[in-house]
């Protein structure tokens, strides 16, 4: 437990990680904010010249993932847990849209849920069950140092989110690495047969980028001896976990956790790893009760996993790390495009969703700020407009649904809180609710007929509101 520190050389950052300390204390959690020289003191070896602040965890530490995984590995066997090794999966069996077991090399195994902690391979063994497990696999390079003169056991993890790098002590050495803007990908188009605990051929000249961020940080590199440099693969999504019962199949559950960071995944295993709020009720009731939406694979859609599509949204965001918690990631282009003018866009599952539009002869970018956002006096026009005139908005990236039928409103009233049975013509504002009463997605059901309803719901519940909606009628 040799604590950890987070770098601010900006002000924006200086404001996020001052927050950051004052939600950690509101849960508990010791954090301080330290001055540059404070900082310096924790960590001898770093130049401070361009840093204003810094946060101070002295809780965090470091930990060998293979002495964690044999750990857990022990522990659960001691439970009656059996664990096979090298052995391959086959097929995934499913049953009238639910999974009944798992085809091995070694024979098959009856089952009724099913998670799939596959990894990279995830998207593999989603398929298996006819299951979208959007990911896809970069190279992630970091450098290991000989023994450097005052680098001691107990030296504080660094991360400098403005330069992209981290680093933490390693037998009186350093590891150093980083996340480069333009990362590479891997097995785009498949992988190895047989590729297992196997590493990449190193790319120092796509490494240098980091390399040039670190030395005026860490002086001390320059002239330190190289053990290796290390390149292996990790997964990625766009927008982080991927957590949660597919909408497609009932009882086949992901557990996989995929960040930019790999130092996140292991920060947020406790969360999503077995034992925790968030898997125990997914293994009890087949959902989450945590509410951690943006980690539900439910909210993903179709087109996230066509690898070029997954690799184009992943790419960017996986640069993201020196942006603040205020930015967002930006739109990418020709996936599902509205109609709207140019103007400012954010990206909203795969959408290019406008927040702003620039004036006649005027142009503008959207600039992180913790303060009053640049683009806000373009919106004020467009807002006032709407207020006192007239206003045209785009809604392409709202997901919507027809439901005809003879028993369209027994269907919709059981699932709805709100009661569905009025004139046509009425518009209701409700909620689709599951078997335990919590609710799935908020939306508004139009008649606009006997038998006939439009439902219009938010871009992320397309899939929860697709599933519930025709589970729901295959029963009635």
């Amino acid at each position: 437990m040799n604590g950890g520190l987070r770098l601010a050389c900006n002000p924006a950052r200086l404001i996020e990680i001052k927050r950051q300390a004052t939600t950690a204390r509101s849960f508990g959690l010791e954090m301080h904010v330290l001055t540059p020289q404070e900082a310096r003191d924790l960590w001898p070896l770093m130049d401070v010249s361009d840093v204003l602040g810094a946060a101070f965890l002295p809780s965090d530490g470091q930990a060998n993932p293979s002495d964690i995984g044999r750990a857990l590995a022990k522990g659960a066997k001691d439970n009656g847990v059996q664990i096979f090794e090298n052995v391959e999966v086959k097929g995934i069996r499913v049953q009238k849209g639910r999974v009944c077991g798992v085809d091995t090399a070694n024979g098959s195994i009856e089952s009724e849920i099913v998670v799939n902690c596959a990894g990279q391979w995830s998207r593999n063994v989603g398929a298996l069950a006819g299951v979208n497990v959007p990911l896809v696999s970069m190279q992630h390079q970091y450098l290991i140092t000989e023994a450097i003169d005052g680098v001691t056991s107990d030296l504080p993890t660094l991360r400098d989110p403005d330069r992209l790098t981290y680093y933490k002590e390693e037998v009186g050495g350093l590891v150093m690495g980083g996340y480069e803007p333009n990362p590479i990908g891997w097995a785009e188009d498949g992988f190895p047969e047989n590729f297992a605990f196997t590493l990449l051929d190193s790319n120092w000249d796509h490494f240098e980028q980091i390399l040039s961020l670190a030395l005026p940080r860490v002086p001390a590199l320059e002239n330190a001896g190289i053990k290796t440099l290390l390149n292996g693969p990790e997964a990625l999504h766009p927008t982080g976990t991927i957590l949660g019962e597919s909408p497609e199949v009932d009882g086949f559950l992901s557990g996989r956790v995929c960040f930019r960071n790999c130092i996140s995944g292991r920060r947020r295993a406790g969360t999503c790893g077995n034992g925790s709020r968030a898997a125990n009720p997914l293994m009890t009731f087949g959902r989450s009760t945590s509410g951690d939406l943006e980690n539900r694979i439910r909210i993903s859609v179709g087109y996230e996993n066509e690898p070029t599509r997954c690799t184009e949204n992943t790419t960017p965001s996986r640069g993201q790390m020196k942006n603040t918690a205020r930015a967002t990631v930006s739109a990418v282009s020709n996936i599902r495009c509205g109609k709207s003018r140019p103007g400012l866009f954010w990206w909203k599952l795969g959408w290019e969703d406008r927040i702003g539009l620039p004036r006649p002869g005027s142009d503008f970018g959207d600039e992180y700020s913790f303060e009053a956002p640049n683009w806000l006096t373009h919106s004020a026009v467009e807002h006032q407009a709407a207020r006192e005139a007239v206003a045209l908005f785009d809604q392409s990236s709202f997901a919507k649904f027809l439901l005809r039928g003879p028993d369209s409103v027994k269907a919709l009233d059981w699932i709805c809180a709100n009661r569905i049975d009025r004139p046509v013509g009425s518009v209701i504002y409700t909620q689709l609710l599951n078997k335990r009463g919590g609710i799935e997605s908020d939306l508004t059901v139009t008649r606009i007929d006997d038998d006939a309803f439009y439902l219009v719901t938010g871009t992320g519940f397309i899939r929860t509101t697709f599933t519930g909606l025709t589970d729901t009628s295959r029963k009635i």
